[in-house]
């Protein structure tokens, strides 16, 4: 019985958590129980074999290993820990595995909650679009035990094609903020050079061809500069500034804990909550390139 395959369960099937539960559900040999408090989100989720749940108790009661991927810090503790929560129904020895976003502090208190309660935690965000939640091609990073990454490292593979254990509890969500801040920084970076070139003279599209040739080519660039920036095609449902002033905001929290003061995160902050100011902030996150060229 001891290599039988575990019962899974899923909470949270927003914009990245709905596909990374179908991939789940169809990789997976054994039973996935899912919520959302969107009937919607649930529906799509058991079309594809999932088992429709009525609430987190009725996930805890069924499922051997949880996942969460939820909106923040807030939502992970209240579902973790609030009344009703995972910890007050879970049996001694389920595992739960957030793959949400959420601030360092907060993953290390909800873990050594959990582990009063003999629950094992793992924190696991993932980084890359939503195209790669559907294509089970995310970036995830866990902060875990090296027992618990082994029990868990081949379900993440069901949604991702690159998983990086980067150290115990906590671990994940460093390198998850680090990835994002320097995203953010790079978008803000490039979105005011293309407005300098454009008034300069040289258009986006030129600019961006010709930069990807040389030394100050880059991922963001080629993604978020030439797919988004250049054309202005901003997609719905994808990454808002909104998001982003929440992970710069636990960015910013663990470099002054770690005695680093965070001055390139503050400086490119105001972009973006000038984007929510203007109307823009569920927009998806480089349309901060319009805010910059109307200064």
């Amino acid at each position: 019985m001891q290599n039988q395959a575990p019962t899974l369960g899923f909470i949270g099937l927003g914009v990245m958590g709905g596909p990374m539960c179908c991939n789940v559900v169809r990789k997976h040999p054994a039973p996935v129980h899912a919520f959302d408090i969107t009937p919607a989100a649930i529906e799509e989720v058991r079309k594809v074999g999932g088992l429709a749940a009525a609430s987190v108790v009725e996930v805890a009661r069924a499922a051997d290993i949880v996942f969460l991927s939820l909106p923040g810090g807030n939502q992970v503790r209240e579902v973790c820990l609030g009344d009703g929560g995972l910890a007050s129904v879970g049996k001694p020895g389920m595992v739960i595995v957030d793959l949400s976003t959420t601030s360092v502090a907060e993953a290390r208190h909800v873990g050594e909650k959990l582990a009063e309660k003999h629950i094992l935690f793992a924190d696991a965000p993932v980084a890359r679009t939503r195209q790669a939640a559907r294509d089970g091609a995310l970036s995830i990073m866990v902060g875990a035990s090296d027992e618990l990454f082994a029990r868990i490292e081949p379900l993440l593979s069901y949604m991702g094609s690159d998983v990086t254990l980067c150290g115990g509890v906590g671990c994940g969500q460093v390198v998850k903020l680090i990835n994002n801040t320097l995203v953010f920084e790079h978008v803000a970076a490039l979105a005011e050079m293309m407005i300098v070139a454009e008034r300069a003279g040289v258009s986006r599209d030129t600019l961006a061809g010709a930069v990807s040739k040389g030394s100050g080519d880059s991922f963001v660039l080629r993604n978020h500069g030439m797919k988004a920036m250049v054309p202005g095609v901003f997609p719905k449902k994808a990454f808002p500034s909104s998001y982003v002033l929440k992970d710069l905001g636990y960015a910013m929290e663990l470099a002054e804990s770690m005695g680093i003061e965070p001055r390139l995160p503050r400086s490119i902050e105001k972009y973006y909550r000038d984007a929510i100011a203007q109307g823009l902030g569920e927009k998806y996150f480089p349309t901060i390139i319009d805010v910059i060229g109307k200064s």
